[in-house]
C-alpha cells in the first residue's frame, strides 16, 4: 500500500499491478498485505462486507425513526403534520455529521454501500405507495366530477406550468447550457398537484368525508391526470431532442400498448376474481400475492421500455377494483409496512441530503426560487377564481386553494431522483427541498384556520323531542354497525308508538369501516344508486326494515342509507344526515354487547370514540342504546302474546321506566317515555329522585327546578289523557349517591327498558359521589350504573342526551 491511500495489487495471470481506491476498508479481493485473496478468503470478506451493510442499514433506520418520532411529538402541538416533522428531522441529522472545514456530509453517517442501500430501499417503497394509493383511488369518480371540481383541477397544474414555460427564456438566459434542459423539471415539478399528496393531507387533516374533502379530493383526482400528461409531454419533449421522433413513437406505442393490455386483459381478471370470492369471505392469497408480483413487474416492463418506473405500478393500481374484497386485502397486505417503513426513510433521507454551504444564491437558485414562489401564487389563484365563480363561502374557497397548492412524497421522490441522476446540483436540490417544507408547514396550519368542519352543525334551531309540535311527525335517524343491532334497534322505534296521527320517520344509516379505499361511499338506498361491485352492503338491514315499515304501514316511513367512511369521520356522516333531514333524535348502538347469560361478548372502542363525537358535534338530540343482551321481542310480538292470553293481560306488556333526576336531559327522556305511552300496551312507571328538603335548592337552578315540575306534573296527576296504558309515579329521597344506587340497581329485573337522561357533568345531592366511579362517561351517572359489570339485569337502557344548543 502506498502512502496516499491506494492499494496495489499484483496479479500474476496478467503480469501487471492493480490500484484500488479506498471506498471500503478492504479492496474486493486484497488482504491486508495487498495480495490477492483466496477463493475462501473472498467469500469471508464478502460476508464481513454484507454483515457491515446490514449493520449500517438498521442502525441508521433507528436513528431516523427515532428522530422524527421525537421531532413530531413536539412539533405536532403547533399543528405540523407527519411528512413536515420527518424533512426537519432529516435536516437535523444533516447537522449531526459535520466535516472540520464546516461542511455537510451525508457520506459520514453511511458508506457509499450504505447510501445506495437505502436509497433502493426508499424507492422500492415509494413505488408500492404509488401501486397503493392508486388501488384506493376511485376512478369512476372522474366520470361523475362536477364541474366546480373539474374546473379547479384542471387549472392547479395547468396555470403555474405554462406561466413557468412562458418565461422559461427570460430566467434561463444566463444558465449554463446543461443546466437549461433541467430546469424544465424545476417547473414542472412546481407546477405539479398530485393526488397522493392531497390525499393523504385531507386524511391527515381528518376532512376526508365532509363536502369540502370530497371537493378537494375530486378535483385532486382531475389535477394528478393533467400533472401526468404534462410530465409525459415534458418526458417526450427530452426523448425528442436527444433521440429523436423515432424513440418518441416508441414510447407512445408502449404507454398505449401497456394501457390496453389493463383494459381489456388484467382488468377483466380482477373482476374475475372477485366473481370467484363468495360474498363476506376474504379472496385467496394467491390473488392477493398475483396482484402485488403484477404490480412489481409492471415496474420493470415500463422501465425497460424508456417510461418512469414509477408509471407502472401507479397505473396498474388503477386497475385493481378499491374496496373490498380484493382492493382491501391488497391493502392489508402492504399498507401497514409501506407506511410505517419505507416513506418514513425515504422523507428523512431526503431532508439529510440538503446541503447548505452549496446553497449559493446565483442565477440558477435565484430563478428557481422565482419559479416556486410564482408557482405557489399562480396555482392558488387559478384555484380560488373558480370557487369564487361558483359562489363558495370565502373562506372554504381560500382552504380549498391552499390544499390544492400543497405539495409532499411525489415531489420529494421526484426531486431526490433528480439529485440522484446529477440533474440538480446541491443548491437547486436544497431549494427545492425548502419549498416542499415550506408547503408542509405552511397549508395544514391555514387550512385548520380556516375551515372548520364542525361549525356546519352548530345548534341554532331546536330540534329535540321536547320542542316538537304536538301529533308531528318525529324523524328519527337511526344508525346500525353490527348486525345485532338491528332488531333492538327496530325493537325501539316500534315501542315509540307510531300512528297515522303521530307517524314516524326512520332514517337507516348502515356504519361500514371504509377499507382499501381512498374516497368514501354515501349510498342512498331509495335513489337506487348502484355500487361499483356487486356485493350489497346491506341486505339483511333492509329487508328488515322493510318489513318494520310494512308492519306499520302509513305510521312509519323507512328511508335507509350505507356510508362507507373511516372509523374518525363516521360522525361526520352521521350529523350531515341529522342536519339534512332535520331529524329530533340521533339513535346510536353502544359499543359493548353481551350474551345472554350476561357475559361480555365484544366490546368496540371503536363504537365507543364514534359515540363520544357524534354526542360532541350532533346537531340535535342524541340516545344510546343499550341492549343487555335479553330476549327483547318488540310490543308488536308482546301484543301478540298478551291478545293470546286474554285481554286481562294486555295492558301489562311491556314496561318501561324513566329515572329522573331533572334537568334538560331528564326532561328529554321523559318527554320520549310519554310518546311511549300512548300505547295501551305499554305501562310506564316514572320514578323521581328528590333530595331531602333540609337541604336547600340553589337559586341558580330555580328556574330548571320550576320546568322539571311542569313536565312532571301530567305524569304526576296522571293526566296523561284518554286511551293510554298504565302510568305510574314514584317519589323517592336520597341524601347521596349510595342510597341512590342501591334502588337503582334493584330496578334491572322489574323493567323491560330504563330510560335516563345523560346529565353529564351535573352535580347534585343525589348524585354525589357516583360520578369519579364512573366508567362510561357517554352514558352519565345514572347509565353507567345500569350497564356495570356487576348489575347482570334483562332491563334495556336507553340514555337520551337534549340538543346542545351554542
Amino acid at each position: 500500500m502506498d502512502p496516499y491511500g491506494e492499494y496495489w495489487s499484483y496479479e500474476g495471470h496478467s503480469d501487471k499491478w492493480v490500484k484500488f481506491d479506498v471506498c471500503t476498508e478492504l479492496p474486493p479481493r486484497v488482504n491486508s498485505e495487498g495480495n490477492f485473496l483466496k477463493k475462501n478468503e473472498r467469500l469471508h470478506q464478502d460476508e464481513f462486507v454484507v454483515a457491515n451493510s446490514m449493520a449500517e442499514l438498521e442502525v441508521i433506520m433507528a436513528l431516523m425513526f427515532f428522530t422524527s418520532l421525537a421531532v413530531h411529538f413536539v412539533l405536532k402541538h403547533f399543528g405540523l403534520t407527519m411528512i413536515a416533522s420527518q424533512i426537519i428531522s432529516g435536516i437535523i441529522l444533516s447537522f449531526i455529521f459535520v466535516d472540520s472545514n464546516g461542511q455537510h456530509r451525508v457520506d459520514k453517517l453511511f458508506t457509499p454501500t450504505g447510501q445506495e442501500i437505502v436509497g433502493t430501499i426508499s424507492m422500492f417503497g415509494y413505488q408500492l405507495f404509488l401501486f397503493l394509493t392508486a388501488v384506493k383511488m376511485d376512478v369512476a369518480s372522474i366520470l361523475k366530477t362536477r364541474r366546480k371540481a373539474a374546473i379547479v383541477g384542471v387549472a392547479a397544474p395547468l396555470l403555474p406550468f405554462c406561466l413557468g414555460m412562458v418565461f422559461k427564456p427570460s430566467l434561463e438566459s444566463s444558465f449554463p447550457p446543461s443546466d437549461r434542459k433541467n430546469f424544465t423539471s424545476v417547473i414542472m415539478g412546481e407546477a405539479l398537484t398530485s393526488y397522493p399528496v392531497i390525499s393523504s393531507l385531507i386524511t391527515e387533516l381528518n376532512i376526508l368525508h365532509t363536502e369540502f374533502g370530497r371537493l378537494a379530493l375530486s378535483a385532486s383526482i382531475v389535477s394528478d391526470l393533467v400533472s401526468f400528461f404534462l410530465a409525459n409531454i415534458v418526458r417526450l419533449e427530452h426523448a425528442y431532442i436527444d433521440n429523436g421522433i423515432v424513440n418518441v413513437l416508441i414510447n407512445l406505442s408502449s404507454i398505449v400498448g401497456y394501457a390496453l393490455v389493463l383494459v381489456l386483459i388484467i382488468r377483466p381478471a380482477m373482476f374475475w376474481i372477485i366473481k370467484q370470492t363468495p360474498e363476506g369471505r376474504p379472496v385467496k392469497n394467491i390473488y392477493v400475492y398475483a396482484v402485488i408480483v403484477l404490480a412489481l413487474i409492471s415496474g420493470l416492463l415500463t422501465n425497460f421500455f424508456g417510461e418512469f418506473i414509477f408509471f407502472g405500478p401507479y397505473v396498474m393500481g388503477w386497475t385493481v377494483p378499491d374496496g373490498p374484497p380484493l382492493g382491501s386485502a391488497v391493502i392489508d397486505k402492504l399498507d401497514c409496512f409501506v407506511s410505517g417503513v419505507f416513506l418514513p426513510l425515504l422523507i428523512t433521507s431526503t431532508g439529510m441530503r440538503i446541503d447548505f454551504k452549496e446553497m449559493k444564491f446565483d442565477s440558477v437558485i435565484e430563478s428557481s426560487i422565482v419559479v416556486a414562489l410564482s408557482s405557489f401564487v399562480a396555482k392558488f389563484i387559478a384555484c380560488l377564481i373558480p370557487c369564487i365563480f361558483y359562489k363558495m363561502p370565502w373562506l372554504d374557497s381560500l382552504a380549498l386553494s391552499m390544499i390544492m397548492t400543497s405539495q409532499g412524497i411525489v415531489e420529494l421522490a421526484m426531486y431526490s431522483m433528480l439529485r440522484d441522476n446529477n440533474a440538480f446540483d446541491q443548491g437547486t436540490y436544497g431549494v427545492v427541498m425548502f419549498s416542499i417544507l415550506a408547503t408542509t408547514i405552511v397549508v395544514p396550519i391555514a387550512v385548520k384556520c380556516l375551515y372548520d368542519p364542525s361549525r356546519k352543525f352548530a345548534g341554532y334551531q331546536k330540534r329535540n323531542i321536547m320542542h316538537l309540535k304536538p301529533n308531528s311527525e318525529l324523524r328519527i335517524l337511526a344508525c346500525i354497525n353490527r348486525p345485532d343491532t338491528i332488531s333492538p334497534m327496530i325493537n325501539l322505534l316500534d315501542c315509540s308508538c307510531p300512528t297515522k296521527e303521530n307517524p314516524i320517520t326512520v332514517y337507516v344509516l348502515h356504519l361500514i369501516e371504509l377499507i382499501g379505499r381512498a374516497s368514501p361511499i354515501f349510498i342512498s338506498h331509495q335513489m337506487q344508486q348502484k355500487t361499483l361491485s356487486n356485493i350489497s352492503y346491506s341486505e339483511n338491514l333492509l329487508l328488515s326494515f322493510s318489513r318494520f315499515e310494512r308492519d306499520n304501514w302509513g305510521a312509519v316511513t323507512v328511508n335507509a342509507f350505507t356510508a362507507v367512511s373511516p372509523p374518525k369521520l363516521m360522525h361526520d356522516d352521521i350529523c350531515t344526515m341529522a342536519l339534512d333531514k332535520l331529524t329530533s333524535l340521533i339513535i346510536l348502538p353502544f359499543h359493548r354487547k353481551w350474551t345472554m347469560d350476561g357475559e361480555i361478548e365484544l366490546d368496540d372502542n371503536m363504537v365507543r370514540a364514534l359515540n363520544f363525537s357524534v354526542l360532541e358535534n350532533s346537531p340535535c338530540s342524541v340516545g344510546i342504546l343499550i341492549n343487555r343482551g335479553q330476549s327483547w321481542c318488540g310490543r308488536a310480538a308482546n301484543t301478540a302474546i298478551a291478545n293470546s292470553q286474554g285481554e286481562a293481560a294486555h295492558s301489562q306488556v311491556y314496561s318501561v321506566c324513566v329515572i329522573f333526576l331533572g334537568g334538560k336531559d331528564d326532561r328529554e327522556a321523559l318527554i320520549y317515555a310519554k310518546r311511549m305511552s300512548k300505547d295501551p300496551s305499554i305501562s310506564l312507571t316514572v320514578i323521581n329522585f328528590c333530595a331531602p328538603k333540609e337541604l336547600g335548592e340553589e337559586q341558580s337552578l330555580k328556574w330548571e327546578t320550576m320546568m322539571d315540575m311542569e313536565v312532571l306534573k301530567e305524569v304526576k296527576y296522571n293526566n296523561l289523557g284518554a286511551g293510554n296504558g298504565y302510568i305510574g309515579y314514584m317519589e323517592e329521597v336520597v341524601k347521596d349517591g349510595s342510597e341512590m344506587a342501591l334502588i337503582v340497581r334493584s330496578l334491572v329485573d322489574d323493567y323491560d327498558l330504563i330510560i335516563a337522561g345523560r346529565r353529564y357533568g351535573v352535580e347534585c345531592p343525589q348524585t354525589s359521589g357516583l360520578m369519579q366511579w364512573s366508567e362510561f362517561q357517554e352514558l352519565g351517572v345514572v347509565g353507567d350504573l345500569l350497564v356495570s359489570t356487576d348489575v347482570n339485569g334483562r332491563a334495556s337502557v336507553l340514555v337520551l342526551q337534549q340538543q346542545v344548543i351554542d
